[in-house]
């Protein structure tokens, strides 16, 4: 039990990288989607991508010893809730998509390729994380 409870210590997120990855994300995404000649496409799926890595961010800041898994798997969740609710439609809602933060943070319409760039996101966010692990953990 004693080497469950050290590696979850190890494992332990630093709130402050946490925030300034999820800053640094959002800018991203904005950023794609406003990249003039890169194909509509290529664009929104960055933007869901990044959505979904920023996604995988928060939960470390609200959860940092979260394992990997955990806050990967929470990240998915998240995304794919917030693509299903796209198939609501009630005046209320739409209202709240129809403003700038309300459609960045909610989106307008189920699309079943942003499942796919969600995963991709989140596989993104925890190849960076281990690989800044895998960093600090080499020997100098």
């Amino acid at each position: 039990m004693a080497e469950h409870s050290s590696r979850r210590t190890e494992c332990r997120r630093s709130r402050g990288l946490s925030a300034a990855l999820v800053l640094v994300t959002i800018g991203l995404g904005l950023l794609s989607r406003n990249i003039p000649g890169l194909p509509a496409w290529l664009s929104k799926g960055a933007g869901d991508a990044l959505y979904a890595t920023m996604s995988f961010w928060l939960v470390g800041l609200v959860a940092p010893a979260s394992g990997t898994a955990q806050a990967s798997t929470a990240a998915l969740i998240f995304c794919y809730a917030i693509e299903a609710s796209q198939l609501y439609h009630a005046p209320w809602i739409d209202a709240i998509r129809a403003t700038r933060l309300g459609g960045l943070a909610l989106g307008h319409g189920f699309h079943a390729m942003d499942l796919i760039y969600y995963a991709a996101g989140v596989i993104a966010g925890v190849g960076i994380e281990r690989a800044g692990r895998l960093r600090r953990e080499r020997p100098p």
